[in-house]
């Protein structure tokens, strides 16, 4: 089994290739984040129309459901730990650029889809850019930076994400309501349908800038042996650390996952609005909440690392996560205003845990372990996060009262997430190590 304090040792620069330069690492991280924004887009732009299909297709809420939650996390169980090991030891660049074409693809779809089934299988398509890619863009951003400023590298990529939910809630719903309103139906199709295509079509443009990328050189490498057995053992080796860390980040994802995809029902049902009423605010909201956190995430994580070694980074992940107890209960607000104060919380919050758990990532995994490591962490963060969570909201729901009990059902598991995280982060950061 692999020593988790073995060595890890600068990787020797490959024949051909040049330590990249500060403008071309601007460059890479910003072509990254653009394709990040893109898949993250495609994934959100059926939130705001999601009631439409529904009605459209004539699915349940529990259908509704599995196509916004469990669709995301079939193809993250599936691939994200191939696709990770994949990332560890061949080209990630090229990998990026197959995977931003099979996502818009799953938004074109999406646009078709005449059934439950059709639509579950092009939103599996479509997830890649939202869960198996971020393992991948992660990996190439690592071997940009040194460690002490990694977080701050992370921050132009969970930009990307950040920019990408909002523009597709925002635009998305904006789109949906020009496109209703219009006397005739553009490409013959119903409003969320257009909406959903012209996404895939400005997505497939958004795949040219990938091939300017160059494959970056690598600067660690772990020195125990690189089969996946191997890898694997030092995963394992590691897991006083890495269990709690996963438990966490997965818990903040099952809280926020919830959020996003229930958001727009309860809004709906319990406030009375429709996507013109709230599309805007909810993109702000998005937006502003991320921008936060990720600006937090990123100097919080570096200034902790720098202070206090791993266990300072992760306690900073603690504080966040603090934060975000209280505003899991957003769905219960009595107005709409304290809804949208809460949820930004919530999802600032989140934002910056997550951004903070891949910092400590990149930091505290040797290379060519990490991006398998955070394919691991898609694998489960994805499917109990966007795969159970967003279901049992509707089990709960149902049970306790139908679609009518949405926000009820929906602050309780987002309340039980939020609190099991921040229980989480602690136990991490406790067996992180100091500072050396």
């Amino acid at each position: 089994m692999h020593d988790p304090s073995a060595a890890v040792i600068p990787a020797a620069p490959q024949p051909g290739r040049e330590v990249a330069r500060p403008r071309a690492v601007g460059l890479t991280l910003t072509i990254l984040a653009l394709s990040i924004a893109s898949g993250c887009a495609i994934q959100a732009a059926f939130s705001p129309v999601q009631e439409f299909a529904r009605t459209d297709l004539g699915m349940s809420d529990l259908q509704l459901g599995l196509a916004q939650g469990m669709a995301t996390a079939v193809p993250a169980a599936l691939l994200s730990i191939p696709i990770g090991w994949m990332a560890d030891h061949s080209n990630r660049v090229r990998m990026m650029r197959v995977l931003a074409v099979l996502w818009s693809l799953g938004a074109a779809a999406t646009a078709f889809a005449t059934s439950f089934e059709l639509l579950f299988a092009a939103r599996m398509l479509s997830a890649l850019g939202l869960t198996v890619v971020l393992p991948v863009a992660i990996s190439i951003a690592a071997d940009l930076a040194p460690p002490e400023t990694r977080g701050r590298s992370l921050l132009l990529l969970s930009m990307g994400k950040v920019v990408g939910l909002a523009l597709a809630f925002a635009l998305g719903g904006a789109l949906f309501t020009v496109l209703s309103s219009r006397p005739d139906p553009l490409f013959g199709m119903a409003a969320w349908r257009a909406t959903q295509l012209i996404f895939a079509g400005f997505s497939l443009v958004l795949v040219l800038p990938l091939l300017m990328l160059r494959e970056p050189v690598r600067q660690e490498v772990a020195s125990a042996g690189a089969g996946f057995g191997a890898s694997m053992g030092a995963l394992w080796a590691r897991r006083s650390l890495l269990v709690p860390l996963f438990v966490g980040q997965i818990t903040v994802i099952m809280a926020d996952a919830s959020a996003s995809i229930w958001a727009t029902p309860v809004l709906m049902r319990t406030y009375g609005l429709q996507p013109a009423d709230f599309s805007a605010w909810m993109g702000l909201v998005l937006l502003g909440s991320g921008l936060v956190g990720t600006l937090a995430g990123g100097f919080a994580a570096d200034a902790g690392l720098k202070r206090a070694g791993g266990g300072g980074l992760l306690m900073t992940a603690v504080v966040a996560s603090a934060i975000g107890v209280p505003a899991a209960l957003f769905p219960i607000m009595p107005a709409v205003p304290g809804f949208a104060i809460m949820l930004t919380i919530l999802l600032l919050a989140g934002t910056a845990t997550g951004l903070i758990t891949g910092t400590a990532i990149a930091v505290l995994v040797p290379n060519q372990f990490r991006a398998l490591c955070l394919g691991s962490f898609v694998v489960v963060g994805s499917f109990i996060g966007f795969g159970v969570a967003p279901s049992l909201v509707t089990v709960i729901s149902e049970a306790i009262g139908g679609p009518g009990a949405l926000a009820p059902s929906l602050a309780g598991v987002s309340l039980a997430s939020s609190i099991l995280s921040l229980i989480a982060f602690a136990l991490a950061a406790r067996a992180a190590p100091g500072r050396t």
